[in-house]
């Protein structure tokens, strides 16, 4: 009896044991579905003919722009040396530990590099890519744009898979009854030239990007 008993307690042991491993294992296979879904989407994408340009803010530092957001701001920079009268649209609060805004700050980097302020709208007030998407649009019906212009969206390659799902969910509640297979969104790919924060952002995006689909309605 007691051999018997001891045989069930392994048994058992065994089944949470294999149990786990598949967890893990599905685990593994949704993280990896995810990275690849992410990585379809890091790329430049031109659509339409863009009218807007939307350049995703991130944190900014005592000297300035940090490295990931000069990446942003200088692929902007190289796509607008080529269309001069795209309308700009740079969009981030002030964080907890950021001594202005990052719109302003991408406001001065952009104007100090020979760009008309006239042509750049500051979205100043957000404090996450969900909020960054509805106060442009709500910027953008303030000044009387046309919310169908077709819009190019900047910013790190690891981003833009949640900024082009969030876009479209935003886009798609206040423009329900438009026709909307001729509005297009187009997307620039910026490099990620801080190696931290790339290794960083591998493991945080695709639980980012989880969260933003469940909860950012």
């Amino acid at each position: 009896m007691k051999e018997y008993a001891s045989y069930r307690g392994r048994s058992r042991g065994r089944g949470w044991l294999t149990a786990l491993l598949v967890l893990v294992i599905l685990g593994l296979l949704a993280f990896g579905a995810l990275e690849v879904y992410i990585g379809l989407h890091s790329r430049d994408r031109m659509a339409g003919d863009p009218q807007v340009m939307v350049i995703f803010g991130c944190q900014v530092r005592r000297d300035g722009p940090s490295i990931l957001l000069r990446d942003r701001l200088d692929t902007a920079l190289d796509y607008l040396e080529d269309h001069p009268d795209i309308r700009i649209v740079v969009t981030g609060g002030k964080g907890d530990d950021e001594h202005m805004s990052e719109a302003q700050a991408m406001y001065d980097y952009l104007t100090a590099r020979g760009v008309d302020g006239e042509r750049i709208w500051m979205e100043d007030k957000s404090r996450n890519t969900w909020q960054n998407i509805n106060n442009t649009f709500a910027l953008m019906e303030r000044e009387g744009w046309d919310l169908t212009d077709d819009v190019l969206l900047v910013s790190s390659g690891f981003h833009l898979a949640r900024i082009e799902m969030l876009w479209d969910r935003v886009r798609t509640g206040i423009l329900w009854d438009e026709v909307y297979n001729d509005q297009y969104s187009s997307t620039l790919a910026a490099p990620v030239s801080h190696v931290p924060s790339r290794v960083q952002m591998f493991f945080r995006e695709p639980l980012a990007l989880v969260k933003s689909f469940l909860f950012d309605r």
